[in-house]
């Protein structure tokens, strides 16, 4: 009787121990919560600068007493260095930025014009503005935009004589065209980012005139058109400023 009443405590001691032990086992087999994304936020000023190479295909026609002469086409490249600014707004994946860019170019081209083979002219750009509006698809720290608005340039067109190489004329002008194109952005820190551009610019038909410039061959020359498009690849390195660099929480 002893012995049967110590079995029974015994197991109604086990019978109050044992839902205590089972819902800790429970507590510690549940999975940790799933962590939050965390995606990289574009929005903010950024300033940066560029560099890289220009191509530009520029196509000229004189003006003469007898009418307008063809004087051929050309390319002609060499490289840029400049700077950007702009601002970025972010909307779940979705950016949209303004920008302007400015940059000293060294794109120039000297070839012997089909009118008369004793003179040669020279074009040159030696400086290119952009402001342009973006539109961005974001993927955390990677962006992928295209862009569009105004473009600038500085050209300057000299003709010269090939035996002497005495200058017969020379026009300079600022010309405004458009501007398309598209890039790739990677932000490598939380305020630091590198990327790639493709640029085209139209740049539509520069005249300018002349005071009857005769060449060696005997050609007056009146008056000068050109008329050229521009494609510039360049690196790009930015930095955003402010408080907008931490990442934000992914919302799904």
């Amino acid at each position: 009787m002893k012995g049967f009443s110590i079995a029974a405590i015994g197991f109604a001691a086990l019978s109050m121990t044992a839902p205590a032990m089972a819902a800790d086992m429970a507590v510690k087999a549940m999975p940790p919560p799933a962590p939050v994304a965390a995606v990289y936020n574009w929005s903010g000023f950024y300033i940066g600068a560029n560099g890289g190479w220009g191509r530009s295909h520029g196509c000229v026609d004189f003006v003469t007493p007898a009418g307008t002469v063809g004087g051929g086409c050309a390319d002609r490249s060499g490289g840029l260095v400049g700077g950007q600014i702009g601002y970025r707004w972010q909307m779940n994946q979705f950016v949209v930025g303004l920008e302007a860019q400015g940059d000293w170019a060294e794109i120039k081209n000297t070839r012997v014009s089909l009118i008369d083979p004793l003179i040669s002219t020279t074009g040159k750009i030696d400086a290119i503005g952009l402001f342009t509006a973006q539109l961005g698809w974001a993927w955390n720290a990677s962006l992928f935009y295209v862009k569009g608005g105004a473009a600038v340039t500085r050209n300057r067109f000299d003709i010269f004589n090939n035996v002497t190489g005495v200058g017969l004329a020379s026009a300079g002008h600022t010309r405004w065209g458009g501007a398309l194109g598209v890039g790739w952005e990677y932000s490598f820190t939380p305020n630091w980012s590198f990327g790639i551009e493709y640029d085209h610019l139209w740049m539509g038909r520069d005249n300018a005139n002349y005071a009857g410039v005769i060449t060696p061959g005997g050609v007056t020359l009146t008056g000068s058109g050109v008329s050229q498009d521009v494609d510039l690849i360049t690196l790009r390195l930015n930095y955003r400023f402010g408080g907008y660099g931490a990442p934000v929480a992914a919302r799904y």
